[in-house]
């Protein structure tokens, strides 16, 4: 199975961009899933029909769903739920308050991660296209098994035992499903956990870039490329949608057009050696299977959609003479703007408004942080026996 995931600042086409991939991909005979987990839905749009948030057949070897938020939550949350709002209460909180709390941080991106885990593990589909929220959304989405993990362990330490011997007596008095929705709580972790390593291996996920030749939506791109380099993710490949014919348009579009040229060409200097496919704009807007099936065609030619157009390693550990070296490919960025701390077992990276937490083998704790260079685009962090 192939996971392909499109991002891009709201507005570039990123809705488009994905439909006419996994348009594409469905003509070519693999069994494909487009699903959308922005909140913001614009594919059933795209499209030209009504999605539902349980996948329906569209076309030959084509699926589509739009992610429902509130749909997932009564489908996934329904104990642990429960359990948050009681031990919040438990805590002193009154009803209200115990009811807001029990909403988790993250909930929303949770959700949208246990429906690509539930098709991953199923295997319905030889390709699954997301068409996810602008970049921001899709940031914390990518990055939400780390930090829930982080809040989990410092929410319930050392609680495991005591929740499950108490929720026992509390289901049998009060009819409170305590312990059984601390075991969904374990089985959502394990499952975000498992649905990360899928969505870091590069040989099954890739990230592709949309953009158009403007210059707030390329420093969004680049923003977008360093945050997923460092939270360990493959960007195979930037789709430039919306490209304006260089000649015609009359004195309106002619600074534009100027314009597009530099920014075509800063795209092509700044993201090398990504491939970069690039779409023209239509002159109308987009919408329908015909529309999307041009676009597609537009985009990979002869290409098969689903190939791994790029691959590179931006995490690595190693051993040199007695310490160890790790290596964190952060493009886009100065060493001004990079902080490092570590934290026992816990290397944590700021870049920006940015942070990623690296859980290092558990023999970290022993090792201390004795220095970081940083050559454009590699940060090295060095850790040393104490």
């Amino acid at each position: 199975m192939r996971i392909l995931l499109f991002t891009g600042k709201g507005g570039v086409g990123k809705t488009t961009t994905a439909a006419a991939t996994a348009v594409k991909a469905a003509q070519m005979g693999y069994r494909t899933l487009i699903m959308s987990t922005d909140p913001a839905h614009s594919l059933s749009d795209a499209l030209d029909l009504e999605l539902k948030p349980e996948p329906i057949q569209i076309a030959e070897n084509l699926w589509g769903q739009e992610f429902d938020v509130y749909y997932s939550i009564k489908k996934y949350w329904g104990n642990m739920r429960e359990l948050m709002r009681t031990i919040f209460k438990w805590q002193g909180l009154d009803n209200i308050v115990a009811e807001e709390l029990s909403v988790l941080p993250g909930m929303e991106e949770a959700s949208a991660f246990l429906w690509i885990e539930k098709f991953y593990s199923d295997k319905l589909y030889d390709l699954i296209v997301i068409d996810s929220a602008p970049t921001g959304e899709t940031l914390t989405l990518l990055s939400l098994p780390q930090v829930t993990q982080s809040w989990l362990t410092k929410a319930f330490p050392g609680q495991r035992f005591a929740i499950r011997t108490m929720g026992a007596v509390v289901r049998k008095t009060m009819d409170i499903p305590l312990d059984k929705g601390y075991a969904e709580l374990e089985r959502l972790f394990a499952k975000l956990e498992s649905i990360q390593k899928i969505l870091v291996n590069p040989d099954i996920t890739s990230i592709r870039l949309v953009m158009n030749p403007e210059r707030m939506v390329i420093q969004e791109g680049k923003r977008a490329y360093t945050y997923l380099q460092l939270y360990g993710y493959n960007v195979d490949a930037v789709v430039v949608n919306r490209i304006l014919p260089e000649k015609g348009g009359g004195p309106l579009f002619q600074q534009y057009l100027a314009d597009q040229v530099d920014h075509l060409a800063e795209i092509e200097e700044s993201f090398q050696p990504l491939p970069i496919f690039k779409v023209p704009h239509q002159g109308q807007e987009v919408f329908g299977m015909e529309l999307l099936d041009k676009i597609g065609d537009t985009i990979y030619q002869e290409e098969d959609p689903t190939t791994i157009f790029h691959l590179e390693n931006p995490f690595s550990v190693e051993e040199v003479a007695g310490r160890y070296k790790i290596r964190i490919k952060l493009p886009f960025s100065t060493e001004e703007q990079i902080e490092v701390a570590k934290y026992g077992d816990e290397l944590i990276l700021d870049i920006g408004n940015r942070r990623k937490s690296i859980f290092l083998p558990k023999f970290a704790n022993f090792l201390q942080m004795s220095g970081t260079e940083f050559e454009e685009p590699w940060l090295t962090v060095w850790l040393n026996k104490r």
